[in-house]
């Protein structure tokens, strides 16, 4: 019987544009594969999901094993995986994702050797398309998301939260598995719980893998709007799960109704709305130029913020109203 120090577990659904390139990056893995089991968790991909995953486990059998998500979301794919694995290691990975050649080698060197529960790197957002690199520069900026450290290369050190990650196996037999409610920011949730409860969440520079984003603007539209109400609605179910920076721009968009509305019998509040229009446009003209390749990419980048945080906080909005029934 194998020695399994490494489970790797990733959730999947309609993953068959970006799950090869996955496979493929965790194929060249440095890290003794006779010490992994890779679990991946379907949720009744409707595509050519499961036909790939079938493929790549007829050449590896004793390395990937499959399993079947009927409640088709991330965090019941994590506790499914969770309950199957058999490793002292449990590498939380995206299929959005390539990993270079020594990402899991590296999270177990730093499980091993710090005394961090989780341990995670630095994501390098591409896309696959012109629009989808436009995009990626938003998600990269900290106009564009704040002070997200993964997101925006921040330094080696202890953090709130980091993306995915690589976990000590008491970790979910202390704490339980994710929380099965939430269908986003479960790992938030997760390592909200881990901090709260006196652990410790790792953020390493040396770590890091490329993460694919959303490359049409219906797609970064929709994550938008529902990352702002999701945001709401996790606050709601698990208080203190979200950061400050989560709710900008919820307060963005609100601070716009309120001032628009006010301006109407009030002088002060159109002066008020105007002062943060232009800081605004200020922003987002610095920002745009810092990150563009060029003319046509600052254009763009400069409609996606306004997009991007508006499309945020009217999801956020939506939350509100939703939260009390939730």
């Amino acid at each position: 019987m194998r020695n399994i120090v490494v489970s790797v577990v990733i959730p999947v659904r309609n993953e068959e544009r970006f799950i090869s390139e996955c496979l493929d990056s965790l194929l060249k893995q440095t890290y003794p594969k006779d010490q992994m089991e890779w679990i991946i968790v379907d949720g009744k991909s409707d595509d050519s999901t499961w036909e790939v995953l079938e493929s790549y486990r007829s050449l590896n059998p004793e390395l990937i094993i499959l399993a079947s998500n009927p409640q088709k979301t991330a965090p019941c794919a994590m506790n499914i995986g969770i309950d199957a694995s058999r490793g002292k290691y449990i590498v939380r990975l995206d299929a959005h994702a390539e990993y270079p050649t020594d990402y899991i080698e590296k999270c177990v060197h730093y499980l091993e050797t710090d005394d961090a529960d989780n341990v995670g790197g630095l994501a390098i957002t591409r896309g696959k398309t012109p629009l989808g690199e436009t995009i990626a520069k938003m998600l990269s900026s900290p106009f564009g998301v704040g002070n997200s450290q993964f997101r925006i290369g921040g330094k080696s050190g202890y953090v709130d939260t980091v993306p995915f990650g690589a976990f000590k196996r008491e970790v979910f037999e202390t704490l339980g598995g994710y929380n099965e409610r939430l269908v986003r920011n479960q790992d938030n949730e997760m390592n909200h719980r881990i901090r709260s409860n006196g652990g410790k969440i790792y953020l390493a520079s040396d770590i890091n893998f490329t993460y694919y984003c959303r490359d049409t603007l219906k797609g970064i539209i929709r994550m938008a709007f529902d990352n702002g109400k999701w945001n709401v609605l996790t606050s709601k179910i698990v208080p203190g799960t979200m950061g400050w920076r989560h709710f900008v721009p919820l307060v963005f968009v609100f601070s716009l109704v309120f001032l628009i509305i006010a301006s109407f019998p009030l002088p002060a509040a159109r002066l008020v709305l105007a002062l943060e229009l232009v800081a605004y446009i200020l922003c987002d003209v610095y920002f745009s130029k810092k990150a563009a390749s060029g003319i046509k990419d600052f254009f763009v980048l400069l409609g996606l913020h306004p997009l991007f945080h508006i499309s945020y906080g009217l999801g956020s909005m939506v939350g509100l109203i939703k939260a009390p029934f939730f």
